[in-house]
């Protein structure tokens, strides 16, 4: 709920003078009576009234609703007894204002038929204020019929809308937190397999220098140009941060199991995949793990890579003919694989690996979504 003085202006859009009238307007109906009673009991209701009003917005929980009901019963009493009907329409923006949706609707059930019945029984006992202000009660009874629900929705809809900012905000900080991972992911990929070569070129190179010299000296070169190369593409990662297009991935494959004497087989179009340039980065980042796994550990001759597109996916096979890998726990036993089904959950994305005569990935990602075309006007 919200402040008592703001919920008109602020829910409402009307200006604070015409509800100035509102609060002076009942006095008008009860000193044109000449009974000193009728005075002071109505000049009382509209003191309880507007006093039930302003509990009704700083009350919680049940007290909220006794509160409104006083104010239902003052209003029926002032309608019934000096025709002043618009304390309805304070009671409809404050029902509109309840966010409860059982509440709203039982308040606005009692409230929309306590009036209906009031201003019918005004008229059926022919009552002469209630029909000189028809046009006005008829306003009334419209503002109870549409102001709570009204009210109601905008103010749903701003909660929504609220919550939709939060959501965008919590969303922002899971994409700032995946990039770190992300990146992360990509620094191990490019740098941890030159890293841990150095090291171990390193170490060769300090136990043959006095032994060998001549070939520690060649140990030493291909540190440096390892070294030269790590740093180039970690340069690259952090200049330019972008994706690799898959058939560049795939050029740099081929080049690799050349380089590794194993035979390549391409089967399939990486330029005729429906798949979008995120999908496509996640793919070519996981070939090249796949294919860098192939050459270090399979043992393999030969390797092929299936892409195929499927009914709204893309799949990729990627076959050795290695010693093949147990795949119990396979995904725990180094970062690579772990990290491909990462970015592959990612992108909702899926990656199975199966152990038979050799080693077979199978990656699926989901291709990209056309809208239809459509038809051309008649």
């Amino acid at each position: 709920m919200q402040k008592w003085y703001q919920i008109f202006h602020r829910n409402t859009g009307l200006s604070p003078y015409i509800w100035v009238v509102f609060y002076i307007l009942p006095f008008y109906f009860i000193f044109r009576s000449s009974s000193p009673y009728q005075v002071v009991l109505g000049s009382s209701m509209i003191v309880a009234f507007f006093a039930c009003y302003v509990l009704s917005f700083v009350s919680k929980g049940w007290q909220v609703y006794f509160w409104t009901s006083l104010q239902i019963a003052i209003s029926i009493t002032m309608t019934l007894l000096f025709g002043y009907v618009y304390f309805s329409l304070f009671l409809a923006f404050f029902i509109g204002n309840i966010k409860n949706k059982i509440g709203f609707i039982t308040l606005y059930t009692i409230h929309l038929v306590t009036t209906v019945v009031t201003i019918n029984w005004g008229f059926v006992t022919k009552t002469s204020w209630f029909i000189t202000q028809l046009p006005f009660v008829l306003v009334s009874l419209i503002g109870v019929i549409l102001l709570p629900v009204t009210t109601y929705n905008r103010n749903k809809s701003d909660r929504l809308q609220v919550q939709l900012e939060d959501a965008n905000k919590r969303i922002s900080e899971l994409v700032k937190l995946e990039e770190r991972q992300r990146i992360a992911r990509d620094l191990h990929d490019t740098l941890g397999q030159k890293l841990s070569l150095i090291g171990l070129k390193s170490d060769l190179a300090s136990r043959l220098i006095l032994e060998n010299p001549e070939r520690a000296q060649l140990e030493l070169d291909d540190v440096r140009q390892t070294a030269r190369t790590a740093l180039k593409e970690v340069r690259e990662l952090v200049t330019e941060m972008r994706g690799t297009r898959l058939q560049d991935e795939l050029f740099r494959i081929k080049q690799i199991l050349k380089a590794a004497q194993i035979e390549f087989t391409l089967v399939g179009n990486a330029d005729q995949l429906d798949i979008s340039l995120m999908n496509e980065n996640v793919l070519g980042m996981c070939l090249k793990e796949a294919v860098t796994n192939i050459v270090k550990h399979s043992s393999a001759t030969a390797c092929s890579i299936v892409m195929e597109p499927a009914r709204g996916e893309v799949v990729v096979r990627i076959q050795d003919n290695g010693v093949g890998v147990p795949t119990e726990s396979v995904y725990y036993k180094g970062n690579g694989l772990r990290g491909m089904k990462e970015r592959l959950e990612f992108v909702n994305g899926s990656m199975e690996i199966a152990s038979n005569g050799g080693t077979q990935l199978t990656i699926k990602v989901p291709s990209s979504l056309k809208q239809p075309e459509k038809e051309a006007p008649l």
